[in-house]
């Protein structure tokens, strides 16, 4: 993790602090106390020792320890300014204070600062015996400038607690050392920043007590980051303590981590636990907890806020967020997001291997795929730096190929803790989705596995929780590239070298030579096959003895290719199949598919389910995606489990056959269809529907009885005239698609009964003139495109009634020229798009919208003094995006 600490170019000083005082006031009370204070805190001191002669000029060795210290502590006593060895210092340690590297802190001990600064007082009294000496004008000048300084006065901090002030003088010196050359490890690459991106969730200083914790994959880096932030803030707390392997070490008994961190927060001192806790109430501490694994651990270790003082902080590192599930814990960083970017990454590597920031010369490829292999993980990134320190070449060059089949083991071991503490269940879905669905939609692999039992929306919630798995933002699962590495190498070694014994292939060469040369067995659950050129005869040849296979993925080319009637096969046991480009017009008569849940032929060529005279009813399936298929009609009745149907572009499709009894159905595709009349009546639990159907004119009546609908697709209805005068009894209406409708003309008031509509969008509805008065009532309304309406003449003023609005879009609403004067309480509108719009002035009340994005067309707007509104950066070749400041 790159340091590029300040300390690497600023002057380095033999000591951190000196102390000027007068000895025989301070010496053996509040200056040894102090003296000691800094030194227990690791603070390297001067203090003369008693036995320097003190002559009347200050002694060469005193001026050099001076110019060597990086901070001056002056102790202000009634008696110092009688010391011309005294003043002497301090006119030295003015004189270096001036200089950039150097700061002076005054401490008034028994003297009031005015005192100090005019010479008046007991401070007078004291600097009598110079009056008329050569030096006298020099050292009140710097006693003026020293009590100008910033410090500290003891009567007036702590209600005059000497100890208390002590600590207070000893922290603040911590924290300002620390901040010049904070104490990170040099081999680290990147540190400094992931450090302060820790500390500052902390909020260290504040009295709020706050647990976080960093949580990752192993060898991500966490124990070393949490160490890092230890190191850098510890010297802030009144105890510390850092408890490695908590997971581990937990096995011989949690009373013995309990004494260690009481052991730690009271300096060694005779612990008992159940008196010491209560003890810890009344001391500000940081403790690291490492590698918690399970919630008994973190409840026996910090159990809750209340056991520490305000201020305190707890850290905890740990591969399941489960563990601090039920615990108030502030924030968690994930530290998946904090790895080693690819320079880092060949920087940290550079270090251990070559000994320095970069790679030597001929081996900067070499080491590019080092750093690509290792993907940002610390550990494996170091691990192989040390182990190809010293290696010729030819050594690299067989170490990175044998790294494309046998991964890096000493990473290997770490992450598979992870794996190692998962359910019987869980550890099937981990490495199903490490050999097969990586990559896929967490929807879609939700589906696929409760296809074949499995608890598939708690076991992929583990497996996030533990590290192991991610989810994108847009939906998708995805794996650290050596995670999914350790999984496949898992399910390899359970059969070495035997392929047909795996339970999961995904291997295209291997699984093509289990098809040619017909090796399969029952042993194989999941084939996943791509892009492969086998003809479908010999794919279908090759799974008749692979009678466990509970999923299939084929990807084959599309166009129809014969298949020998004998070798028309699928196996029984299949409970999900996905096979694009499916090449027969139907399913083999011999595949019973009476487990079959899920079933995807996209871009097939499958035209109906089965041969003309069979009849199976298909009991358990669940999900059929027949997209761009060739399919004419589909009857309902053989499928009454059925929750969702896509026949989207299915360009043929005419008949959609109902059955007497109601439906599960909740998704249905019927865009681009020529289905004439849908009838709705016995599919009452659909949730989204799209019709998309170019000749429809008018919706069927029953479409308003469907109370669960929350989306509504009517895209490229091209003929449909109106929308049924019903449409408001679609309580739970959620989004409504209405584009490229050409011949609608009217949006009427019943559309603003919607209560729950967050989405509308009327893109290319070129006849609608009007928007309803009442639109305003569509109070949860979150985004509105209006694009393309070329009839479309104002915006009615109810729109400002929109709580909720965040993007309102009407590019090229030619003869839209002006928003509502109150637009300005659209306070939660974050983009408007006015782009080839009549619009040329914006409203007064726009300026309240600050976080507001506009996006116009190039000499479009005239702004009268809108200086509230900044450029940020160019949109595209003909328009501008702009925001409030």
């Amino acid at each position: 993790m790159a340091s590029t600490s300040a300390s690497s170019v600023q002057k380095s000083f033999k000591y951190d602090v000196f102390l000027s005082f007068r000895g025989e006031d301070t010496r053996k009370t509040f200056v040894g106390h102090l003296y000691h204070a800094l030194h227990c805190r690791g603070i390297n001191t001067y203090k003369d020792d008693e036995k320097i002669k003190k002559g009347e000029v200050i002694s060469k060795e005193l001026i050099t320890s001076i110019q060597d210290s990086r901070f001056y502590i002056i102790v202000f006593s009634k008696d110092y300014a009688s010391s011309s060895w005294c003043l002497d210092e301090l006119e030295k340690i003015i004189e270096c204070q001036r200089l950039t590297e150097h700061t002076a802190y005054p401490v008034f001990y028994d003297v009031e600062p005015t005192h100090v600064r005019h010479q008046s007082g007991a401070v007078e009294e004291a600097f009598k015996k110079h009056v008329g000496k050569e030096g006298a004008g020099r050292w009140r000048g710097a006693l003026s400038e020293a009590a100008g300084l910033a410090g500290w006065e003891l009567k007036n901090t702590l209600n005059g607690d000497e100890a208390k002030f002590i600590q207070a003088i000893v922290r603040y010196i911590s924290l300002e050392l620390r901040f010049i050359s904070p104490s990170f490890d040099q081999k680290l690459v990147g540190i400094e920043t992931r450090v302060n991106k820790i500390v500052s969730s902390l909020r260290v200083g504040l009295n709020d007590p706050c647990m976080i914790a960093i949580k990752g994959i192993g060898g991500g880096g966490k124990t070393t980051l949490a160490k890092a932030v230890f190191d850098h803030i510890s010297c802030q707390f009144e105890g510390k303590s850092f408890v490695e392997n908590v997971s581990k070490r937990s096995s011989f008994g949690l009373k013995k981590l309990q004494k260690q961190i009481l052991k730690d927060v009271f300096s060694g001192q005779c612990i008992d636990n159940n008196t010491e806790m209560q003890r810890m109430r009344n001391t500000k501490v940081l403790v690291v907890l490492d590698d918690v694994d399970n919630i008994k651990q973190l409840e026996a270790l910090a159990g809750s806020p209340s056991w520490f003082k305000p201020g305190s902080k707890i850290i905890i590192t740990t591969r399941n967020e489960q563990v601090f599930k039920p615990h108030q814990v502030k924030l968690i960083h994930d530290v998946n997001q904090l790895l080693l970017s690819n320079d880092e990454a060949i920087c940290l590597f550079s270090r251990y291997a070559f000994g320095g920031e970069i790679p030597i010369r001929d081996y900067e490829e070499l080491s590019s795929q080092v750093a690509q292999y290792a993907a940002g993980l610390p550990l494996t990134t170091k691990v192989l730096g040390s182990h190809l320190c010293g290696v010729d070449k030819d050594g690299w060059i067989d170490a990175i190929d044998r790294l494309k089949t046998i991964p890096e083991q000493e990473t290997l071991e770490t992450m598979e803790l992870s794996y190692n503490g998962l359910e019987d269940d869980e550890k099937k879905i981990f490495l199903d989705v490490a050999c097969i669905l990586k990559g896929e939609m967490k929807d879609e692999a939700i589906r696929v596995l409760e296809c074949c039992d499995f608890h598939a929306k708690r076991g992929l919630r583990v497996l996030e929780q533990k590290s192991l798995i991610t989810i994108s933002n847009d939906g998708r699962l995805g794996l650290h590239d050596r995670i999914e590495e350790m999984g496949k190498n898992i399910v390899l070694r359970l059969s070495p070298g035997d392929p047909k014994r795996y339970e999961r292939l995904w291997i295209k060469e291997e699984i093509e030579d289990i098809l040619k040369n017909d090796l399969g067995s029952e042993a194989i659950r999941c084939i996943k096959l791509e892009d492969t050129d086998l003809s479908s005869t010999i794919i279908m040849k090759g799974l008749r003895k692979m009678n466990g296979l509970r999923y299939l993925y084929v990807n084959t080319p599309v166009g129809k290719v014969e298949v020998n009637e004998v070798w028309q096969y699928l196996p029984d046991t299949l409970r999900s199949l996905h096979w694009p480009g499916y090449p027969l017009g139907c399913l083999p008569k011999t595949f019973q598919a009476n487990k079959l849940v899920d079933l995807a032929m996209v871009q097939s060529n499958i035209c109906q389910l089965w041969e003309e005279g069979q009849t199976k009813a298909l009991e358990k399936l669940k999900f059929l995606d027949l997209k761009y298929s060739n399919l004419t009609a589909f009857d309902l009745g053989m499928t009454l489990d059925l929750e969702m149907l896509d026949l989207k572009k299915c360009y043929e499709f005419l008949e959609l056959h109902m059955p007497l009894t109601p439906l599960k159905l909740k998704f249905l595709n019927l865009s681009g269809s020529k289905v004439s009349n849908p009838n709705f009546r016995l599919t009452p639990h659909l949730v989204k529907l799209t019709l998309s159907i170019k000749d429809v004119k008018h919706l069927p009546d029953s479409i308003c009885k469907l109370k669960h609908l929350k989306y509504l697709n009517l895209k490229s209805c091209k003929l449909l005239e109106q929308l049924p005068t019903d449409i408001y009894k679609l309580h739970g209406l959620e989004e409504l698609h209405l584009t490229k409708c050409f011949v609608l003309q009217e949006i009427t008031n019943n559309i603003c009964m919607l209560k729950h509509l967050k989405y509308l969008k009327l893109t290319s509805c070129s006849l609608i003139e009007q928007l309803p008065e009442d639109l305003g009532r569509l109070e949860c309304l979150e985004e509105l495109y209006l694009i393309t309406c070329m009839s479309l003449q104002d915006i009615p003023n109810s729109i400002c009634n929109m709580k909720c609005l965040r993007y309102l879009h009407l590019p090229h609403c030619n003869l839209v020229t002006e928003l509502p004067e109150e637009f300005g309480r659209l306070h939660c509108l974050k983009e408007l798009n006015i782009e080839g719009s009549g619009i040329k002035y914006l409203p007064a009340t726009i300026y309240r919208l600050r976080d507001l994005c506009i996006v116009w067309s190039s000499g479009q707007l005239e702004w009268h003094g809108f200086t509230s509104l900044k450029k940020i950066s160019k949109y595209t070749a003909s328009s501008y995006v702009y925001s409030c400041e």
